[in-house]
């Protein structure tokens, strides 16, 4: 039976964050045995996929950043756009593979984690520490014991909500043989596509140099559309919107992010808890989670080297949680244009400030002070039925991604 002093169940963004931090801790402090548990190939890991967020100090994922930008762009609902530089934040990419390739090859030399591949069929919790069930590729039972566990994997269904969105998206990378590109600057939103009944769109474009970028079409709606309803919404965006023709598309990338005000649970035993997107750490207006994710796994690692109770803090501020609330019960309503809504923030507000805002860093003044630019009428009667909103199942649930 493998014996940790920490076990990592799924090797997500989560997961490998919380293993990388562990492997190599400070001289002087107690190294603790590590065992990261990833799927096998196959249906239960997780697509390639791109990370995007902003912060303004360098970090040891830097190595896997594919690009950054200090200029962002938006294009308004009524065809105008705003361009501001956002120092010192940076606008940040990652793609998963670049990631986890980097992250592998610190493990790969590490003295005290062990990585091995298994489906994790149950965790449980045990007197002093969980035993963890499962079974490897080639069919041997896995039977592990540790003295703490930590549960990344998706979700399987979400838990009751007064509100939940659906972030889905569909993106091409493509190439152009021209240079048609600004890579200095990022296409953040781009309200100029065909707007849903309920909810709101937008493209963008991440370029990566003058001739590559990632352009994407992404809705936040109650329902996803058709394979082929994604096509047409991201051809129209590409050829005729940003007038691109002549390109090339060499891979794709497809999501789903649930936006909801669901309550999620960190702990689930004495010794057994969950971290990342399972844990909350989608930041429920936005579908951003990565930053999020690192605050969290950082927090973690640092009061096990400690020897203190690693219980995962609240990806995001109680205060930030209940303005998600509100937004996203005006837009789940209707009471609010989402792209007019946006638009308005990105005008009034300076971009800078926008996005720590929407990071869940700007104090209360200066929150109060985005409130007053937003519809105040239809967020207050948002607000106040929140109040008595039962919550319920979500239909036709999505699992976390």
């Amino acid at each position: 039976m493998p014996r940790a002093d920490v076990a990592i169940v799924g090797a997500g963004a989560a997961g490998l964050s919380l293993a990388y931090l562990l492997s190599d801790p400070p001289l002087g402090v107690r190294r603790l045995s590590v065992l990261l548990i990833d799927a096998p190939p196959g249906p239960l890991r997780s697509p390639p996929r791109t990370w995007c967020f902003w912060e303004h100090t360098r970090t040891w994922y830097d190595d896997a950043v594919t690009a950054e930008w200090q200029n962002l762009r938006v294009h308004t609902d009524a065809g105008g756009m705003i361009t501001r530089h956002i120092a010192p934040l940076r606008y940040k990419m990652i793609r998963s593979d670049t990631f986890e390739n980097l992250v592998a090859r610190s493990l790969a030399h590490s003295k005290n984690v062990q990585r091995i591949e298994a489906t994790v069929e149950m965790v449980e919790g045990i007197t002093g520490g969980a035993r963890i069930y499962g079974r490897a590729g080639d069919g041997t039972a896995l039977d592990a014991h540790a003295r703490w566990v930590f549960d990344s994997r998706p979700l399987g269904s979400l838990p009751a909500a007064r509100t939940t969105l659906l972030q889905h998206f569909r993106g091409w990378f493509i190439d152009s043989r021209e240079p048609i590109f600004d890579p200095g600057t990022a296409e953040l939103m781009d309200f100029r596509t065909q707007q849903p009944s309920l909810g709101l769109s937008f493209g963008y474009v991440l370029p990566t140099s003058p001739t590559q970028a990632l352009v994407e079409y992404t809705e936040f709606s109650p329902r996803l559309l058709s394979p082929r309803g994604y096509e047409t919404a991201l051809t129209h965006y590409t050829q005729h919107i940003l007038g691109l023709s002549d390109v090339n598309v060499t891979s794709t990338e497809t999501g789903v992010i649930p936006m909801t005000d669901a309550p999620f649970a960190r702990q689930t035993a004495p010794s057994i808890f969950r971290i990342g997107a399972a844990a909350g750490a989608t930041r429920p207006s936005t579908g951003y989670t990565f930053a999020a994710i690192q605050r969290q796994v950082s927090a973690v690692a640092h009061a096990l080297l400690s020897g203190r109770h690693p219980l995962p803090p609240a990806a995001h501020s109680a205060r930030s949680r209940a303005m998600d609330a509100v937004m996203l019960r005006a837009l789940g309503s209707g009471r609010v244009d989402g792209a007019a809504f946006f638009t308005r923030l990105f005008t009034q507000v300076p971009m800078e400030r926008l996005l720590r805002f929407l990071d869940g860093r700007t104090r209360l003044h200066e929150d109060l002070a985005v409130g007053i630019h937003t519809p105040v009428l239809p967020m207050l009667r948002s607000a106040a039925e929140l109040t008595y909103l039962p919550r319920r199942p979500f239909p036709g649930q999505q699992p976390l991604t």
